[in-house]
Order: C-alpha cells, then structure tokens, then sequence
C-alpha cells in the first residue's frame, strides 16, 4: 500500500514537472519596447497600461503616469543578431589608415562608419541616392572634392574628412556628429541635439557598438567622447 502511495506521488511529481516544462516553453520571450514622448525621449519600458487620460509606463525600477497626451508613440526593440567575431582585418585597410592618419581619427571608427552605411560594399547605392562606401551625397561629396563616389580611396577620404569637420563642429562629440552625419546638421540644429527618428537612434547604436568591438586596427588614436 506504502509503496502504491509513493509511486503515485512520483508519477504526480512527474507530471506537475512536466507541464512547468511545457509553460516554459509556450512562453514568449521577454522583451522591452520604447515609450516615445512628444518631446523627443525615448524611456525603455517593460510595459504599459492606459488609464483613461493617463498611461501608465512600467520601467524596471518602477513605473510612472504620463498624461495620454504626451505619449506620441510605443516602438517596438529591435533585436539584432549578436555581431560575429572580429576579424583580424577589413576591406580597405590601408585606404582607411591613410584616411585615419590625414585627418586625425581612428581608423577604428572610420572602419565602423563603413561597416554600418555599406557593409564595405563601394559599389553600394542607397534609396535617398547616398554611394559609396561611406554613402556620400552628390552635394556633399562635391564640397569635399570627391569626384568619383565608387572610388574607394576617394570616398574614404571625403567621408572621413566630412567626419572629421562634423566632429570639430560639434567640439568631439562623438553622439553628435554620427546624428549629423546620418540624419544632416540641420536636423541636429532645428531638434538641439540627436533627432528623435528611429533610423537615427539606431545608425547611432550601431556605429558605437562596433567601434567598441572592433579589433581590426590597433588602439593607437585617443578615443572620442560618446556623451550627448
């Protein structure tokens, strides 16, 4: 009798394991999206509720209640691969080095700028009509004397340059001129500081994310302030 009571108890243990092993897998994966406020910030949220003409944010610290009408938009997070390892050189080493060296940069940030606008491709062409390796405008690229975009020498060399007078322009804010660089100065101007576009916010990531990694050039520039 002992023995039928124990067993039925492992086999109850069994399939209470067995369904808590199930609901973990129906789950969904946890994730955060970002509450967009009129004026311009983004706070990364855990979730929200609206109450009437209030929402509530729930943050990981707590939560806060924001009239309704402040709240301009929910976005999702966006969740991108981790970045493969490191390789011990890229495409256009030496044209990038000759850049760096010019002009004073890191060739490690050079080399990240590349990295996100074209993936190293000097032949790319992008939707609002940008080429090149360091996706370079026709306008831009003739006030940096840059006569053939699909070259990759030229074009290094105008990209880094223009990177160069948007770092200088905004006294080495590094934040700064990767927003003026993808988004243009004027936006930078008319929003006092990074515009509030999605494609920003990410171009900005991204760049910083992969000059932290990159391991293709040795650490021998100083490195840039990230502060906004």
């Amino acid at each position: 009798m002992e023995g039928t009571r124990q067993s039925a108890l492992r086999s109850g243990l069994a399939t209470a394991c067995l369904l808590v092993f199930v609901c973990l897998l129906a789950a969904p994966t946890a994730r955060a999206d970002y509450a967009v406020l009129q004026n311009g910030q983004r706070l990364h949220i855990a979730g929200y509720e609206r109450l009437g003409d209030v929402v509530r944010l729930n943050l990981s610290g707590g939560s806060v209640t924001i009239p309704a009408a402040e709240l301009l938009s929910i976005e999702p997070e966006e969740v991108f691969p981790p970045n493969p390892a490191p390789k011990p050189q890229v495409p256009f080493a030496e044209q990038i080095r000759t850049a760096a060296s010019t002009y004073g940069l890191d060739p490690k940030l050079i080399a990240s700028v590349i990295s996100v606008e074209s993936n190293f491709n000097p032949r790319a062409v992008s939707p609002k009509s940008s080429f090149g390796l360091m996706q370079l405008q026709p306008k831009t690229a003739a006030g940096l004397s840059v006569r053939n975009l699909f070259d990759a020498q030229q074009n290094i060399d105008g990209g880094t340059r223009y990177l160069k007078q948007l770092l200088d322009h905004y006294s080495q804010n590094l934040i700064l001129a990767l927003a003026a660089y993808n988004a243009g100065p004027a936006r930078v101007e008319q929003y006092r500081g990074v515009p509030p576009f999605r494609e920003t916010y990410n171009y900005i990531r991204r760049v910083t994310e992969k000059l932290r990694t990159n391991t293709s050039f040795a650490s021998d520039s100083p490195s840039l302030p990230f502060s906004h």
